[in-house]
Parts: C-alpha cells; structure tokens; sequence
C-alpha cells in the first residue's frame, strides 16, 4: 500500500526544522508500538525514517552503540531526510569499555570516518560510560584530549555521558567545559541527572513519559520544558534545574537538543511532537 507521507497534518516535505536554535526528537525511528500511534497505517516500514524525521528535528540513533554501520548506510539514512535535519549517534561501546582509554585513538578515527557519510545531517556524537565502567581521570582526560573537532569538512560536537556516579563531580565537569564538550542532562531518577552547561550547546534526554497521558507529558510538563528550553537556548540558566557545580557557564545564544528516550516509549513522538507545537506557540 503506497502512503503520501506529505499529506498527513504536520508532515511537510521541508521537514519541521529547529525552533529558535532548539531541536526536539525521540531515539530511533523503529519501534513496532509506533506503527500503531505514530506512522500511518499502511506506510512500509522502510518509509518510517522519512516520515519521522518530517515530523520531529533530530533523531538520536542507540543502535551505533552496540556496533557501527557501514558509511553507504549513513549515507542512505542522510538521504532520506530532509535538509536541516540531524542525526545524533552513540559511539560504539567498544570504545567506552576499552581498558585504556588514551589508546582508542584508532578505533575512534574509524568510526567517525564512517559516520562522515552524513554530511550536513551529522549532530553530537555522545560517548557513554555505563555503570561500572572503571574510569581513572588522567586517561579519560588524555581520550578526551584525542577526540577530533572535525571530521572531513564537518565540525563534530562531542557529548559526555558518564553513569557512573562517583566520577560525576566538579573535577569532571572542569574536564568537559575544557575541551568545549556537552555533559548529559538526563531527567531520570537511575542515571545521574545534573544540568551543568559545559558547552556552547545543551544536549537533554527526558525520560519520565508515562503511558497514561496520549502525549506522554501533560500540558503543564511540556511548557515548562519548553521554557527551559528557550532559556538555554538564550545563553541563559534555568534556576529550577538540579546542578553541582555553579561555576559560570559558556554565555551566548545555544544550540539545545532535546530528546524524549525510553520510560513509556510508546508515547515519545507524541511528547516530542506537542513539546514542538509548545515552542512554535509561544
């Protein structure tokens, strides 16, 4: 069955685009709940990243994290969205969970050489360190001193998102607003969940959509988000945000992505779609 994805209210073959510097997606577009309260009935199943990435600005994409693709399937992932979109995309954990981290020198330039076949839709890269990695700080500060600003003609941004909970202090913070990199806002009691800007663009992922609720969030959760949203985006601090260190942040206008990922996932693009309508009206 043929679907006109450009039909549907909210679909536009120029895609939806950033709203004042903020850009609002979900993690991945393949997810068989969604085909029951996101894509159109009917639509095939190769077709979901081209109606999703119409309807949000940015995709997060976890499946990079456990082993990355070829560059010609990057490239076809680029293709099938619309200009201005972008991507964000989890380093391979091999990386993360290698022994020395001063030593990955290698298997980061391949993967981010890959990765390059994105072109114009390449966001953050966020490098995770799970619970129970063994993290010492001189070899985490010598990876971080490794990870390039470029890759071809493309600047990268690079995000942290460390999970271990002992290591996310001060001395940690220090280390990304050093090298100009986003530390993980996580809205989730089981990660830790600080708002510290430490670059010169702010990388959220909420995660407390609940199935009960059609847009995962009720309207009053949305507007706050989106005026935190906008005083990031603003060069500014929300003052009801958990933090651990009060040292001044990086001023001036910011990029802001947020992605609504796991919890009740079935209602994410729901949230992401009515946090979008939030920003546009106000």
């Amino acid at each position: 069955m043929s679907h006109d994805l450009f039909t549907d209210a909210g679909a536009t073959t120029a895609g939806v685009g950033p709203v004042d510097g903020i850009r609002v997606g979900i993690g991945g577009w393949t997810y068989v709940p969604w085909r029951k309260n996101f894509y159109p009935h009917g639509l095939v199943q190769r077709r979901e990243l081209e109606y999703a990435s119409r309807r949000l600005s940015a995709i997060e994409i976890n499946g990079t994290y456990y082993g990355a693709q070829k560059p010609e399937t990057y490239a076809r992932w680029a293709a099938e969205t619309p200009p201005g979109f972008l991507f964000s995309l989890k380093a391979p954990r091999r990386i993360m969970q290698s022994k020395v981290l001063a030593k990955t020198g290698g298997q980061v330039e391949d993967f981010l050489g890959g990765i390059a076949s994105l072109g114009d839709r390449l966001g953050p890269i966020v490098w995770q360190f799970d619970k129970g990695t063994q993290l010492e700080r001189g070899d985490f500060g010598a990876f971080l001193a490794l990870l390039p600003r470029t890759v071809g003609d493309h600047p990268l941004r690079h995000v942290l998102d460390v999970r271990v909970p002992d290591f996310v202090d001060s001395s940690y913070l220090a280390m990304a607003r050093d090298h100009g990199m986003a530390t993980v806002f996580t809205d989730s009691r089981d990660y830790p969940s600080f708002a510290d800007v430490t670059a010169d663009f702010v990388y959220l992922r909420l995660m407390r959509s609940r199935a009960e609720i059609a847009d995962g969030y009720n309207a009053d959760e949305l507007a706050l988000w989106a005026r935190r949203a906008r005083e990031w985006a603003r060069g500014g601090e929300p003052d009801d945000v958990p933090r651990i260190d009060p040292a001044s942040a990086p001023t001036g206008p910011r990029e802001v992505f947020v992605y609504f990922i796991s919890a009740a996932k079935e209602r994410n693009p729901a949230a992401a779609m009515a946090l979008i309508e939030q920003l546009r009206e106000s």
